[in-house]
């Protein structure tokens, strides 16, 4: 396998939407090349790809581009190899409260919302933060219940729908580290720190400098 027949994956470090398609990646055995994006300083060829500017793009070597990170989740699930972790994971399981699809989408849609407007305030001045967060709250106590009696979302094992919305409730629960863990979360905050303490979670998230065109290409995943 050479760098230039490699998918090349945009990403920034601590965007939750990048960080869910890494561990997608990771999980399915694939290698790609990374390149870190200082978003305040976006590259040319990712624009050049992706004009919508936001991270994780993935660029495959026919020029074919996904530029979503579910798209790149589903991606990674469809081409697992058949040892890779991620070979059984599935975006379409049922945990007895509906499709895991369905707590997906509401965890980008309300969640994401109330996560945001909780997060920078002065960014959303029509919305108080203490509304947001309590909107953010709700959420955050369905998962409770649902991870009542169960390791994961779906079970005993991680999955997709745990990588899929595990960065954004670390995100939401980074914002006052103090009030998240005074919460009546338990389950929750038990699934929250098993994963910040996982080798899953410390193996996506190595530090990176800003890809520049002309530097030596970075390996991420299975071949790195």
């Amino acid at each position: 396998m050479t760098v230039s027949n490699l998918p090349v994956l945009y990403s920034f470090r601590r965007c939750p939407y990048a960080m869910r398609a890494r561990l997608a990646l990771a999980a399915a055995g694939h290698t790609v090349e990374l390149r870190e994006v200082v978003l305040r300083d976006k590259p040319a060829a990712m624009l050049e790809a992706s004009p919508k500017g936001t991270v994780p793009v993935l660029v495959q070597p026919d020029g074919s581009v996904l530029e979503e990170s579910l798209d790149i989740i589903q991606w990674s699930l469809d081409t697992a190899g058949a040892q890779s972790i991620a070979a059984k994971w599935s975006l379409d399981e049922s945990f007895g409260e509906g499709a895991l699809r369905e707590l997906v989408a509401e965890s980008d849609g309300p969640f994401k919302a109330a996560l945001d407007a909780y997060k920078y305030p002065d960014r959303y001045p029509d919305r108080e933060p203490e509304e947001a967060r309590e909107a953010g709250s709700r959420f955050i106590a369905r998962l409770d219940a649902i991870l009542a009696g169960r390791q994961y979302l779906t079970g005993g094992s991680f999955s997709a729908g745990d990588a899929a919305i595990l960065p954004f409730v670390r995100q939401f629960a980074h914002v006052d580290q103090e009030w998240f863990y005074d919460q009546d979360w338990h389950e929750v905050i038990r699934w929250l720190d098993a994963f910040k303490a996982s080798e899953r979670f410390s193996a996506i998230m190595s530090k990176y400098k800003k890809w520049e065109p002309g530097d030596a290409p970075v390996l991420f995943g299975a071949g790195a």
